[in-house]
């Protein structure tokens, strides 16, 4: 018994680190991106084009790692996935063009491809009862946007910009060494049922694939988006300081990435359905404090006019974006929480998909955020942007699941899709038809 708990410890905790490390590495633009736009002059739309080209590649590639990690597993697929981005990484510090930190953020996004990697590697190694308690500590690895925040500025206090990009390389370089070394493979977690990728991707044909999508695309894809933007938010909202301002986003990235956990604890405990619902709401009423802009409001009164200002100070905005934090990182625990119940047999593929929607929210959200405040001129449009997307997802969630289920405790058998396996035995299947 002993030996299989130190192999799943290893597994873990190594995977969570080289995680951590992928996402410091994906978030770079988050801090880097601030003297980058001063010194090539950038526009908001050009900015968040910069910060979000990464995205786009660690997007686009969980899918095929995905179903890369189903059949060839996870070890060596992470372990080469790193190795891929260090070279990339190292020679943004010699970029000098716009198009060249374009081009080579491209390359360094594949970094941000590790979680569907990674996801799939961790929950096999674990039983169904822990498997959200596992996953979310993995996925705790989100909080390498809050180390950024904390090692990025100080690199460029004491050296440079540049100094950045190569001790980041460095460190992704010697993680993928100690991971390599550290961890372990087990030939039966890979793909025994030699299922071609038509039939890997035929839980596509789902509908409740789509919905796991558009919660991850807020909850994930939302988190990647705001923890990109809010560096620059502060400094330009409020007037802090690049180290002062990156602190103060880490308030948001931070309960982000390491509560995830706690949220896989809760969806095994109560439910993924129950945790995510709940996290729709909690969301959707911070996004309608944080969408007021700054306002100047002037009202005639007997004794003439008196001026009030409407707006969130630093310290309450702060404390939204802390709860905000929190609530996505129980919303990423529990939309994972749903796949490792209805997708056992094919999670690297279901994963990678809902992987893939995510990570593309957090692509576009940033470019429509620069654009949104250079046609708007109003900072939080962002804000009012994400509010609107939530909105949507609470009525879809409420009409496909809520109005059939109870909202607490866990959802009913039924509630299962037929999708859930690409092995599907008869009597599911018969069940299914029923």
């Amino acid at each position: 018994m002993t030996q299989p708990r130190v192999r799943q410890g290893l597994v873990l905790g190594m995977s969570t680190l080289a995680f951590t490390v992928c996402f410091m590495v994906w978030m770079m633009f988050a801090v880097l991106g601030v003297p980058i736009k001063d010194l090539l002059q950038l526009n908001e739309t050009q900015f968040g084009l910069l910060a979000a080209t990464p995205v786009l590649t660690g997007s686009l590639v969980r899918l095929p790692l995905g179903l890369l990690t189903d059949r060839f597993g996870g070890r060596s697929v992470f372990f080469l996935l790193m190795l891929a981005c260090v070279a990339p990484l190292y020679l943004i510090s010699h970029a000098t063009a716009y198009w060249q930190f374009l081009v080579l953020g491209l390359f360094v996004g594949l970094a941000g491809g590790s979680f569907s990697v990674g996801i799939a590697y961790v929950a096999k190694w674990f039983d169904k009862e822990n498997q959200g308690f596992a996953m979310g500590i993995f996925g705790a690895g989100n909080a390498g946007a809050a180390v950024t925040k904390f090692l990025a500025p100080a690199l460029i206090a004491a050296g440079s910009w540049q100094l950045v990009p190569k001790v980041f390389s460095a460190i992704l370089f010697i993680t993928a060494l100690l991971f390599w070394f550290l961890s372990a493979e087990n030939k039966d977690h890979r793909s025994a049922t030699g299922a071609t990728l038509r039939e890997q991707l035929s839980s596509l044909k789902d509908p409740a694939v789509w919905r796991y999508c558009q919660y991850y695309s807020i909850v994930f894809g939302g988190y990647v988006a705001l923890a990109l933007w809010m560096t620059k938010y502060y400094v330009q909202e409020y007037g802090f300081s690049l180290q002062s301002a990156a602190l103060l986003a880490a308030c948001f990235s931070l309960p982000g990435g390491v509560l995830r956990a706690v949220g896989g604890w809760m969806s095994d405990r109560w439910g993924a359905q129950s945790v995510t619902w709940w996290v729709l709401w909690v969301s959707w009423i911070c996004l309608f404090l944080l969408s007021y802009p700054q306002t100047q409001l002037q009202v005639q009164t007997i004794n003439g006019p008196v001026d009030f200002h409407i707006g969130l100070n630093p310290a309450l905005f702060t404390v939204l974006l802390f709860v905000m934090g929190i609530a996505f990182a129980f919303g990423k625990a529990s939309v994972f929480k749903y796949i490792a119940n209805d997708y056992p047999k094919n999670m690297g593929a279901v994963s990678g998909i809902v992987g893939l929607a995510g990570g593309l929210g957090g692509f576009v959200l940033p470019i429509l955020f620069g654009a949104l405040v250079d046609l708007t001129g109003v900072r939080s449009s962002c804000f009012m942007l994400m509010y609107g997307v939530v909105w949507v997802s609470l009525t879809w969630m409420y009409f496909s699941e809520i109005r059939k289920s109870p909202v607490l405790g866990k959802a009913p058998p039924l509630t299962q899709s037929p999708f859930s396996s690409i092995a599907l035995g008869e009597e599911h299947v018969r069940s299914a038809k029923a």
